[in-house]
């Protein structure tokens, strides 16, 4: 049995979920524009673990969603993450954003799933994937125009899926487009990834691991 403690911080929800053998047992998670991960993880941690009656020194392993997204939220995940694999001497399991948010979506044959998280400006952090979730096209950061997975559209029907989606309206019109802004990475599809990564002893050095950023981080200067 593995018991598998996953958290979801690269963008606005604050997700954290325990699962055993792959499947989630319990899950808190909370959207909100605030990014309040500093204040909620923890709590998230421990009321997932009340909730399904164990303590943290039953956990095998802590996976983390290790980007890209926000780089404070992805700070703060894997700054937890790393506490807890030290203090308690488990593994570290890291799971890609956007592979975890594919695997939200059930499509048809033929179609591709393409999440996108929202960059700066008109940029988004892409890949894309088959129905059956091989990574056909690797994470990119990419300025949204009207040529954007042109080399897949006139073939498949594509499902754009994330913050990034919203970048798409008015820019991609081809009628194989799917647009869908309404999802968020969640710590629940991180239950099976981050099981089979167990399974592989596939696990990351602690002491050196980092979030995979994609890009620099530059901070914003406040209008006068």
């Amino acid at each position: 049995m593995a018991l598998i403690l996953n958290l979801e911080t690269a963008t606005t929800n604050c997700s954290v979920c325990l699962a055993k053998d792959g499947k989630v047992i319990a899950i808190k998670e909370f959207d909100s524009a605030n990014y309040s991960h500093a204040e909620q993880l923890h709590n998230f941690i421990k009321e997932v673990l009340k909730k399904a009656s164990f303590s943290l020194q039953d956990i095998d392993a802590v996976a983390v969603s290790k980007g890209p997204g926000s780089y404070t939220g992805l700070r703060i995940g894997v700054s937890a993450a790393k506490g807890l694999c030290f203090s308690l001497d488990v593994p570290l399991i890291s799971i890609p954003t956007l592979e975890s948010m594919a695997h939200q979506l059930v499509v048809p044959e033929g179609h591709l799933i393409i999440p996108v998280l929202d960059a700066r400006r008109m940029e988004v952090y892409s890949a894309v994937y088959s129905r059956d979730l091989k990574e056909i096209r690797a994470t990119e950061a990419e300025i949204i125009n009207e040529d954007s997975f042109k080399e897949y559209t006139d073939t498949h029907t594509l499902h754009i899926m994330g913050s990034g989606a919203e970048k798409c309206k008015g820019v991609l019109n081809h009628p194989n487009i799917v647009l869908d802004t309404t999802v968020v990475p969640s710590a629940r599809e991180m239950a099976q990834l981050s099981q089979k990564k167990f399974e592989a002893s596939d696990f990351e050095n602690v002491a050196y691991f980092e979030p995979y950023y994609l890009k620099d981080f530059v901070l914003q200067k406040k209008k006068a």
